[in-house]
């Protein structure tokens, strides 16, 4: 059988920001593939070139150089609108503040990425509410941020970045504002989706035992991957 096309394969990825006097090199020369299926955790120190990757790979920001192939696709040469187009169809996003419009509820927040990408409004309705099922609060479509706790927007929020079924989610520091319990639980759901959806995650964090329920974690240090090593799997599978 042929090799399946990584979803992502960054080339030798320099980013450098210009200062007065020189310039800050915040990735210096970066090779990583990320196969369709995987769930990758990216950590390292305050610094360290996770948040500048995770932009670079969010096609919102481009590298000084080296080459970003997305699903395939050389994505240099393609114009902002391109790219914007990419980013709303094939690629999902979850933050550690939930991001959701504060008197919106939650069904018309998993709707918002659909309405961008012109799907009809019926279409649209069902697939976020089958996305909140799938993230385990049915029960609160109808509820604004200000109703729902951070583990429930954070539900949320995870549900609006599967539903227009992308190849990738990018997840930055997710559990960052949650306590123990709603950490663990979203963890166990970001795994659960890995398994049995096949969902390709990308997770940046700076706490081991977040990071550790992935299957596979990059270390960067001073804008280089210092260490990529697969997770045992007693620890990384989490939960069922």
């Amino acid at each position: 059988m042929p090799e399946s096309t990584p979803v992502v394969r960054l080339v030798n990825v320099r980013k450098a920001y210009p200062m007065e006097g020189g310039e800050v090199v915040a990735l210096d020369g970066v090779d990583l593939v990320l196969e369709s299926g995987e769930f990758v955790s990216i950590m390292g120190p305050s610094g360290s070139g996770k948040s500048t990757l995770m932009h670079v790979i969010g096609l919102l920001d481009r590298p000084t150089s080296g080459q970003y192939f997305f699903d395939g696709k050389d994505v240099a040469g393609l114009s902002a609108d391109r790219l914007a187009d990419l980013r709303s169809r094939r690629l999902g996003f979850v933050f550690q503040s939930y991001n959701l419009l504060p008197r919106t509820s939650a069904l018309e927040n998993v709707e918002l990425p659909m309405l961008y990408a012109g799907v009809p409004e019926a279409e649209r309705k069902k697939r976020a509410l089958a996305a909140l099922e799938t993230v385990g609060i049915p029960q609160m479509a109808d509820h604004i941020s200000n109703q729902m706790s951070g583990g429930q927007q954070q539900r949320v929020a995870i549900a609006r970045a599967l539903v227009n079924d992308p190849s990738l989610i990018l997840a930055d520091e997710p559990t960052g504002a949650l306590d123990t319990k709603s950490s663990d639980e979203i963890m166990t759901l970001f795994a659960r989706l890995n398994a049995d959806r096949r969902m390709t995650i990308l997770l940046v964090t700076h706490e081991l035992d977040v990071g550790r329920r992935a299957k596979r974690i990059v270390t960067f240090r001073d804008g280089k991957i210092v260490a990529d090593e697969p997770v045992p799997q007693t620890i990384g599978a989490g939960a069922a």
